[in-house]
């Protein structure tokens, strides 16, 4: 390509090789993923916490841990209360407490796993009942802890003060509980939201791959149509390069995964091959002018994004016209958004008629692909030249790191 610089802008006319040659794709261009991200890296920590069985083993030693550690502190903020002599003794009685709590709580969540899937007037009279049954089981240990290590035997003063010290461990209880089905429907929601989100993305990637591959064989009929007509007019040594060039480009497009993102770059030498095709069959009908801000050449575009537009172009302004028309490719960088344009010098649009009617399924299928790709965050327009039409695509500028 022969080119000149105009105020910042690369501007050239494109002469049509015999054959053209892609850029190789590099690992960190050809290969960088589209903008569904991917999960950063596991760090050792989060790991474990993934593993459920670990995870709810490791919260229950460092819950009761800090119970442990609370009502000592209490303990030692009062000692007028105990005495020193009494402290040891209720160590011992704490660590009894802690056990003990430990112990039962467990018990209570192999019985949850039965429980938490009951509906809520099963579940909840199962858990209030289950809970004040191990809270007068801890109260017991508990109580005896304080008649084996500080001789306190008054705490075993009837069963009616055993009940009534029992609250307290059914309050504690119940918070272990709730925290518990907290976490677990917390989780719950956290998995069915991946698998949506999982999902969601299997399906995005179908349906670029279904618009992407949709194109292939529209574009093909079109170009065989092309080359048929060649033949017939006995135009044998312009079908043939017709059929290179064919060749060459079909090969690129069964390199390029349509889930993968090029350079601005190699997507203009991309469609320089398809160009290369159509000027056999327009000749000098079709007239070409590139105007690409040089920044805006190594920015990430979705794999054959302007062929289509450009098959359109050459459908509604080249090829009804006598005198053809002149196509112009541009793409720029706009603070941190791409901008890229098809514009043309042909008919235009009917009166009446917007891009919005149809006018073929490059478009459409461009304007899905771009709706699935970025949502809200592309920008697909068209504008009446009279004479002529442009088509507009904005997106996130992204470049590979």
């Amino acid at each position: 390509m022969n080119g000149r610089r105009a105020c910042g802008v690369l501007v050239y006319a494109t002469p049509m090789p015999a054959a053209t040659t892609i850029p190789a794709p590099s690992r960190s261009t050809a290969g960088a993923p589209l903008p569904a991200g991917e999960p950063a890296a596991p760090w050792p920590l989060g790991a474990l916490l993934r593993n459920r069985e670990a995870s709810f083993w490791i919260l229950q030693a460092l819950g009761w841990s800090a119970y442990f550690i609370a009502q000592l502190v209490a303990a030692l903020f009062f000692p007028e209360k105990m005495g020193p002599d009494k402290l040891r003794g209720y160590l011992y009685v704490l660590i009894d407490a802690a056990v003990c709590g430990f112990v039962l709580s467990s018990l209570l969540r192999f019985a949850y796993r039965r429980i938490r899937e009951q509906p809520p007037a099963v579940a909840i009279p199962l858990v209030a009942a289950l809970v004040y049954a191990a809270a007068l089981v801890w109260r017991l240990f508990i109580n005896g802890g304080y008649t084996a290590f500080m001789n306190e035997h008054e705490s075993l003063d009837g069963w009616g003060r055993m009940f009534a010290g029992s609250l307290i461990s059914t309050y504690l209880l119940l918070c272990w509980s709730a925290l518990y089905f907290g976490i677990y429907y917390y989780e719950s929601a956290q998995r069915a939201r991946e698998l949506t989100l999982r999902t969601s993305a299997l399906a995005q990637e179908a349906q670029i791959k279904m618009l992407r591959y949709q194109l292939n064989p529209h574009f093909l009929f079109n170009t065989l149509n092309a080359i048929s007509t060649l033949i017939l007019d006995r135009d044998n040594d312009t079908a043939n390069q017709a059929v290179t060039r064919l060749s060459a480009f079909l090969r690129h497009t069964l390199d390029q995964d349509p889930m993968k993102r090029v350079t601005l770059e190699q997507e203009l030498a991309a469609l320089d091959l398809y160009l290369g095709i159509e000027k056999l069959r327009f000749g000098p009908r079709l007239r070409i002018r590139h105007e690409v801000d040089p920044a805006a050449l190594a920015a990430l575009v979705p794999s054959l994004l302007l062929q289509p537009l450009v098959e359109n172009a050459l459908k509604y302004a080249v090829g009804p016209s006598e005198r053809g028309a002149t196509l112009h490719i541009g793409g720029r960088l706009i603070g941190q958004r791409l901008l890229l344009y098809i514009a043309d010098d042909g008919p235009g649009l009917p009166d009446g008629v917007s891009v919005a009617d149809g006018r073929g399924v490059g478009l459409r299928n461009t304007r899905e692909r771009l709706a699935v790709l970025y949502a809200e965050r592309a920008r697909f327009a068209s504008q009446d030249l009279r004479p002529g039409l442009r088509i507009d695509i904005e997106f996130p500028a992204e470049f590979a790191a």
